[in-house]
């Protein structure tokens, strides 16, 4: 059997175009910060802009299930996450883990968790 090396961004983009989502990713690399280069998200906390028909535009923070609690700090600590939602936006978070298929089993399967943001007052 195969072992997937897929990134949560990936993952995520997989499964929303399942869905018939149209998404984009918008984060950037710069290779110039740091020692090694850097990931920049778009504002800070978005990797992909997803197009729903029915809940509109969501920006999606994408994580390995262990990043999730500190991706969740991030976005409620960033200045223009409370302003995305006031425009209209919603902010999901989306952590990949492994899950078994059946309990007891051996078989495993990647399954997000995916949180919605909200803030007080909104």
């Amino acid at each position: 059997m195969a072992k997937s090396n897929l990134s949560p961004t990936a993952r995520t983009l997989r499964t929303l175009r399942q869905e018939g989502v149209i998404c984009q990713v918008v984060e950037r690399w710069n290779a110039f910060a740091g020692p090694h280069g850097i990931r920049i998200d778009l504002f800070n906390f978005i990797d992909v802009i997803a197009l729903y028909p029915d809940k509109g535009i969501v920006g999606v923070q994408c994580c390995a299930r262990s990043g999730h609690a500190a991706h969740r700090t991030k976005i409620l600590d960033n200045e223009i996450a409370p302003e995305w939602i006031k425009a209209g936006g919603t902010i999901e978070i989306w952590s990949w883990g492994k899950q078994k298929l059946k309990r007891g089993g051996k078989a495993m399967r990647w399954v997000p968790k995916i949180e919605t943001i909200t803030f007080d007052g909104n």
